[in-house]
């Protein structure tokens, strides 16, 4: 279990690396999509496997798909770099060295911890977080559903335009204007 989780996180670093050093946006998506996928690995190593699947769906399905029509409307085919001034360059550096210490402070201390005696093995199971999900929690469960229908229900009055019918249609159906 332990090679599995040193895997997946080489894996995870060597795309953030892809990521933050492609030249191509879509490498750059691509990459983070693997990123993102090793550390879903990683939650499942955990067992948390809800956890797991709602980072699958919200980032690696979402966000990525969010990413690349960004990256499609903008039409980045030229490369366009910036140089920053010298002072920039230096303190970015100190303070990427300095985030590298604490996050390696953090690691050091976090190895030695211990593993808690009344660990419980079904904490992050799907049927858990349904069980508490629909006894604990469901006053603010049903009440921000009834939220978010409300919130559609705004947007799409919102987007209508007042006093036509075609609001939804494609542009080529709609009426033609005689007068020009």
């Amino acid at each position: 279990m332990l090679y599995l989780f040193y895997f997946f996180a080489a894996i995870s670093v060597i795309a953030a690396l892809v990521v933050v050093s492609a030249k191509s946006p879509i490498n750059s998506v691509i990459a983070l999509v693997v990123c993102f996928l090793s550390i879903a690995a990683h939650y499942i190593l955990l067992n948390a496997q809800f956890l797991a699947m709602v980072h699958v769906i919200v980032y690696t399905g979402a966000i990525m798909v969010l990413m690349l029509f960004v990256i499609m409307l903008l039409n980045m085919n030229t490369v366009v770099e910036v140089r920053k001034p010298v002072v920039t360059r230096i303190l970015a550096v100190v303070t990427g060295g300095l985030f590298f210490l604490v996050l390696l402070a953090a690691t050091r201390s976090g190895l030695s911890t211990p593993v808690p005696a009344d660990f419980d093995p079904g904490i992050g199971l799907v049927k858990r977080i349904g069980m508490s999900l629909f006894q604990e929690f469901l006053v603010p469960f049903e009440l921000s559903s009834v939220l978010f229908l409300s919130a559609m229900a705004g947007a799409m009055m919102l987007a209508k335009k007042d006093g036509t019918a075609n609001v939804n249609l494609p542009p080529s159906s709609e009426p033609n204007d005689s007068r020009a």
